[in-house]
């Protein structure tokens, strides 16, 4: 996948400037960035309904424009510093966050959003990535609050398992693993290795990418053994397939992108 047009979803939050310098820094060789402010509408009642008085209704229009012209400013005050003038703008877009953002993915090579989870995020302006990943059909990377875009490790890592999320997370990180020239191929289990691992070794390097295998046990967990592994390892970026059991059930058992998105300390790019 090259990368020439990346959509970023910026709430304002410390985790969207980082998202934000962390696109940046993947647009150096000449991509557009668009940083799209997605936001619902910031009240608890319809202001528009008859039986609202005006002065409510002022009221709440009035709240909900502070919350976005500050979240603008900020973007407009990190402008300057990024260097990339008119190949970067902002857009903002009146929705139910995670659909616009889905949708407006799709006309874009990559969505990087930043992580929320230790960030106090004003509801409205909410991102949930995984879902975003199920709905787009964009990859989506995800960026921790305070990495540094600039930091230099040693190589990327890709949790296989011969599914088909994976295969197309492979596939969507093509571009950014050949940027990189090295990467561990990660399987997590004591199953019998995915039949297509070789093939997998023998796909990248033909994409002139070194590629190691790696077997990992799954206790205590698979996410916890994934985190573990990047923790120790200090690969630059993960690479992993949505977990595909229903959305349901990832939102009340925790999941396993649920987990490793939450605890991980490097970007994660998703794909399904």
């Amino acid at each position: 996948m090259s990368v020439h047009n990346i959509l970023v979803a910026f709430n304002g939050s410390d985790s969207a400037v980082s998202a934000l310098n962390y696109a940046v820094s993947l647009a150096k060789g000449g991509a557009h960035i668009t940083a799209l402010l997605a936001h619902s509408r910031h009240e608890t009642i319809d202001g528009n309904a008859a039986w609202v008085p005006e002065k409510a209704r002022k009221i709440i229009a009035q709240a909900n424009a502070d919350i976005l012209s500050g979240i603008k400013a900020r973007f407009e005050d990190l402008r300057p510093q990024l260097g990339l003038g008119d190949r970067m703008h902002f857009e903002q877009v009146s929705g139910r966050v995670d659909a616009v953002l889905s949708e407006t993915a799709r006309n874009y090579d990559l969505l990087v959003v930043g992580n929320d989870v230790a960030d106090d995020v004003d509801e409205h302006v909410t991102i949930h990535p995984d879902r975003i990943a199920l709905m787009s059909g964009r990859p989506v990377l995800i960026v921790p609050k305070g990495f540094d875009a600039d930091a230099r490790h040693a190589h990327a890592a890709l949790v296989w398992d011969g599914s088909r999320a994976s295969a197309r997370a492979l596939s969507d990180s093509l571009g950014l693993l050949e940027d990189q020239g090295r990467v561990t191929v990660l399987t997590v289990g004591d199953e019998q290795t995915p039949r297509p691992i070789q093939d997998v070794m023998t796909h990248l390097a033909r994409h002139n990418v070194q590629a190691t295998h790696k077997a990992i046990p799954a206790e205590p967990g698979i996410a916890r053994a994934i985190i573990t592994y990047c923790r120790e390892a200090d690969p630059c970026l993960l690479v992993m397939g949505v977990y595909e059991h229903s959305k349901f059930r990832e939102d009340f058992l925790g999941g396993v992108t649920a987990r490793v998105l939450r605890d991980a300390p490097i970007p994660v790019l998703l794909s399904h």
